[in-house]
């Protein structure tokens, strides 16, 4: 028993303070579940719902003549078919090209494996309008491998990198980033004593990758398709850059409807399809997830051991192939790394040579306002998000785990709809809802303002800050905060001195994933970014499409620079620390 004074602090302020405490508590408690309402119902369901009126409601009226003049458009019947044509066979290229590389780098025994993972994972040090622009450099009419296949073939088509094949060559080899990791780790799950036992029944190579490696990978490798397909779907910087006229996807189509006044139903309702289509994927990957279609291996795992591949003429191809790909990964980044150092003219020419080295591209990039400006913009959008966005769902998921219960659990789903929305459904939202003053926003009109970009960016990084906050969440010991509160610990410091500490590392490294992809954000920038504050991404884009062909490009190639040093920080921040630990 513990004894304790009568005339303590203790004993004579601890009614009061409990009592304050608890009206303190609830007051907060609803005032947070209040903000979190006003979040969803006004930035997340209402700019969505008025999209989809803007569609059927038009003057007052209910009508349907947007569908009219949308099938009636063979440009935008053309975009609707080709995205869908898209979107399946990526996701059978993409497929078979991610499980191959993961494979190469950690199932089968090849040579410089090593490195052959390094220069695969350059897609995620730097990727959208970016890598697009570094395979175009190379593949279009004046590129260095064009020039190649022109000396050998002197009638070669120096306009062949453009329309259906260019924009699936490099989508396919750009999505790809997502195998490395999560393929990756399904295989690190794969038990050896059970490839072993295989072996000793007399399996061959075939049928142990077959019917024991891979259904191990299925359940991952369902997840990364189905968004593989949604990327097919949503494409918008190759199609712009490399498709031509003659294929052009839903998200292109929109941009140029939605540049229309007249033509803004038809962008709406074309994002509408494509958030119809996004809303069935994802529903046929919950289902396919609560199949659980999973294999059972022993308790007890061996770590898996790479397998030498025995046929000689198998093992030669798949080497060949392996740096096939090596080069293909690795071909724009050393383009990339090499031209941002040369001269305009050099560029323009295709020309490397030690006579047109120079830093004056990096010295116009960190000295011209109009350079540095769009850097220095999207830097602080994506700060600005990343925090925001983290504070967010750090509230979110401290309330979900607390507090139990329906209403809660409604929450979370309700966060989760910018992960059913396309990011083009929501950008059309977010223009036609606040460009005219809202109540509910402080009559405060925001469609032209910096402060939409900050929201779009926020809404969009939801849905991924959300789950993987909520997993690190798991991770907290429920009796270390029992024991504090035991002791007489306030809430709040328990929070600040037993939860963020645990929690960190992963926020940490959250936040740095999240700025580096709102760095070079296109698909949402493109539709809200204020003109005399343009972010990275539409620059690039701008540039790219500049007639201005040595300088636009010497600047693009130093942004793409700026963007894999700042990349390779942040994938070290995020997983180089925990492979460390892991090895």
């Amino acid at each position: 028993m513990i004894s304790v004074k009568k005339n303590s602090k203790f004993m004579v302020k601890a009614p009061i303070s409990l009592k304050g405490i608890n009206w303190q508590a609830s007051l907060v408690k609803g005032l947070i579940f209040t903000g979190l309402i006003w979040f969803i119902v006004f930035l997340l369901v209402i700019p969505n719902v008025n999209t989809i009126t803007s569609v059927f409601w038009q003057n007052g009226e209910f009508t349907l003549t947007a569908f009219t003049r949308l099938f009636g458009s063979a440009r935008a019947v053309a975009a609707l078919r080709n995205s869908f044509i898209l979107a399946p066979i990526l996701s059978l290229t993409v497929g078979f090209v991610g499980v191959s590389l993961v494979l190469i780098t950690e199932y089968f025994k090849i040579g410089g494996a090593k490195i052959l993972r390094m220069g695969y994972m350059t897609t995620l040090l730097y990727g959208g309008i970016i890598l697009v622009s570094g395979y175009r450099f190379l593949y279009e009419p004046n590129g260095f491998i064009t020039n190649f296949l022109v000396s050998i073939f002197p009638n070669f088509n120096t306009g062949w990198f453009e329309g259906f094949w260019a924009v699936l060559f490099v989508m396919t080899f750009a999505a790809t980033g997502t195998h490395l990791i999560f393929i990756r780790n399904a295989l690190r799950a794969v038990d050896y004593q059970t490839i072993e036992a295989a072996r000793n029944m007399g399996a061959s190579q075939f049928t142990i990758l077959r019917k024991v490696v891979l259904p191990v990978l299925t359940p991952a490798l369902t997840v990364v398709t189905v968004f593989t397909f949604l990327g097919g779907l949503s494409a918008i910087a190759a199609p712009l850059l490399v498709g031509g006229n003659d294929f052009q996807t839903i998200n292109p189509m929109i941009l140029s409807f939605a540049n229309m006044a007249g033509s803004r139903d038809l962008a709406a309702l074309l994002a509408l399809f494509l958030g119809l289509a996004s809303f069935i994927l994802i529903g046929l990957l919950s289902w396919l997830e609560k199949r659980g279609h999973y294999l059972s291996v022993s308790k007890v795992k061996s770590t898996l051991v790479k397998q030498p591949i025995k046929n000689p003429v198998l093992n030669v191809l798949a080497h060949l192939y392996a740096y096939v790909l090596f080069f293909i990964y690795v071909a724009p980044v050393v383009v990339i790394v090499l031209f941002s150092f040369s001269e305009p003219s050099a560029i323009a020419r295709r020309e490397l040579s030690w006579s047109t080295f120079t830093l004056d591209n990096y010295r116009v990039v960190f000295s011209t306002a109009t350079a540095y400006g769009p850097l220095l913009t999207s830097a602080l959008y994506a700060v600005l998000a990343s925090a925001l966005v983290g504070a967010l769902m750090l509230l979110v998921c401290r309330m979900i785990a607390k507090h139990k219960g329906k209403f809660c659990t409604l929450i979370e789903y309700a966060f989760m709809i910018p992960w059913l929305v396309p990011t083009v459904l929501i950008a059309l939202g977010l223009v036609t809802t606040f460009n005219r003053p809202q109540w509910f926003m402080g009559n405060v009109a925001l469609t032209g303002t910096m402060w939409i970009m900050v929201l779009g960016y926020v809404i969009i990084s939801i849905p991924f800050t959300l789950r993987m906050l909520r997993a690190a969440f798991f991770g907290i010991d429920n009796g270390l905060e029992e024991a504090a509160k035991n002791l007489g610990a306030k809430p709040f410091y328990t929070f600040i001195k037993i939860v963020m500490p645990t929690i960190m590392p992963s926020l940490m490294a959250i936040l740095a994933l999240n700025f580096n992809s709102l760095l070079t954000e296109f698909d949402m920038s493109v539709f809200l970014f204020h003109p005399l504050a343009m972010p990275l991404g539409v620059q690039i884009r701008n540039l790219t499409t500049d007639g201005r062909a040595g300088d636009s490009t010497a600047l693009t190639f130093v942004y793409a620079v700026l963007m894999m040093l700042v990349g390779a920080v942040v994938l070290y921040v995020a997983y180089g620390r925990q492979e460390k630990e892991r090895n």
